[in-house]
């Protein structure tokens, strides 16, 4: 499959055109705003949510509520474009109000310098339009039809969040819930956090954040169950499934970081406490004792759940600003200020929750037999019955 995303921050509307979907996968624009909706959420978060509400319109390669297998187009409205019409606008008109908008002092942390550098842009509201995390709507878009067509398959997507400005759950103690518990335990928090005392505490973080106009980031859980045996490659180092997860995850804004399983505490374990013995029996087939490498061996699929952790750092916009530089004069000057979030993290990992599922459906639609979701459903019930049988 293929996505391409387009859309500015403050620009009319946010486009999506996916490609390579299978025919006969049942789409609704409901299902899609259900995600979209769950983007928007999360203490912590802008005035920006209060104007939005993500609607999504599918216009092309779904009839009757069904993929015809041709591209998918997919369109968000951002109604913020009503207060931004001359300053965003397509032709060159607005030229007074654009000059009174015209950012020159990049914000540290953000890509308002490099990306002013690499095109030669002098106003630097032409980058920071397209690398506002705004664009991540239309690839949680994309992600709730992939996640459709995994569950189709019998493949579910968890998120939780574990840590805000280092208020941290017991992750150990988390381990031990099933999914629906843990699921449950996340919707009840503002914070999408399991543990209601720690939710508590971070949302107080979170308060003192803002009040002192800085940012808090951090760290969510996502957790893959249902997935085939041997999805990936060992073969091919740009097939192998974690580089492809990995990829997908640093892609969003702000995540400097992605572990899977146990992740960097297997550098104090020995070998013996790290990898996850092979069991089998006649009913399931081939499992793994314990699930430390977080279901992936050789860059495929083991067919025990899939965990990965990823770390988000603090938004870069502070309404405490940080030293900058101005591009034009060179004085020492502050980073600019943009309406923002205090703490995105509970919103991030809805939004890698469905980058995760975009990325697991292509690389299913990759490996098996995928015109139609029933002869994709029969290649991958195929697939299960070998590995058991193996």
């Amino acid at each position: 499959m293929r996505l391409m995303t387009a859309g500015e921050s403050h620009g009319p509307r946010l486009t999506a055109m996916i490609e390579g979907l299978p025919a006969g996968l049942a789409v609704t624009s409901e299902l899609v705003n259900r995600q979209l909706k769950r983007r928007q959420q999360g203490y912590g978060r802008g005035n920006r949510m209060k104007i939005e509400t993500d609607q999504v319109d599918i216009s092309a390669g779904v009839r009757h509520g069904q993929t015809l297998g041709s591209p998918v187009t997919l369109t968000v409205e951002n109604k913020d474009w009503t207060h931004w019409q001359s300053i965003m606008a397509i032709e060159s008109d607005g030229a007074d109000e654009v000059s009174s908008r015209v950012i020159k002092r990049p914000r540290p942390g953000h890509a308002d310098l490099v990306g002013g550098i690499k095109y030669g842009h002098r106003d630097l509201r032409n980058v920071l339009e397209r690398s506002s995390a705004r664009e991540t709507t239309m690839r949680v878009a994309a992600g709730a039809i992939a996640r459709k067509l995994l569950s189709d398959l019998g493949i579910r997507i968890y998120s939780h969040v574990t840590e805000i400005g280092g208020v941290k759950i017991d992750r150990q103690a988390a381990s031990l819930l099933d999914l629906a518990q843990l699921e449950r335990l996340r919707d009840a928090s503002q914070v999408s956090c399991i543990d209601a005392r720690v939710s508590t505490e971070m949302i107080a973080s979170i308060d003192a954040a803002k009040k002192a106009g800085d940012t808090l980031g951090g760290t969510f859980d996502i957790i893959v169950t249902g997935m085939p045996i041997g999805v990936g490659s060992h073969v091919h180092y740009d097939r192998k499934l974690d580089a492809k997860l990995a990829s997908a995850l640093i892609s969003m804004q702000a995540i400097k970081g992605v572990e899977f399983g146990i992740g960097f505490e297997m550098a104090h374990l020995p070998g013996s406490k790290v990898q996850d013995e092979i069991i089998w029996d006649e009913t399931t087939g081939y499992q793994r004792k314990t699930n430390r490498l977080g279901g992936i061996e050789g860059g495929m699929s083991t067919g025990m759940p899939i965990t990965l952790r990823a770390v988000m750092k603090p938004i870069s916009t502070l309404y405490t600003p940080l030293q900058s530089v101005d591009i034009d004069t060179k004085e020492t000057s502050f980073g600019a200020i943009e309406r923002s979030d205090t703490c995105a993290v509970p919103a991030a990992a809805v939004i890698a929750e469905n980058i995760v599922a975009w990325e697991l459906a292509n690389c299913i639609c990759e490996q098996y037999y995928a015109d139609s979701m029933d002869s994709l459903q029969a290649s991958v019930s195929s697939s299960r019955q070998k590995a058991r049988t193996f």
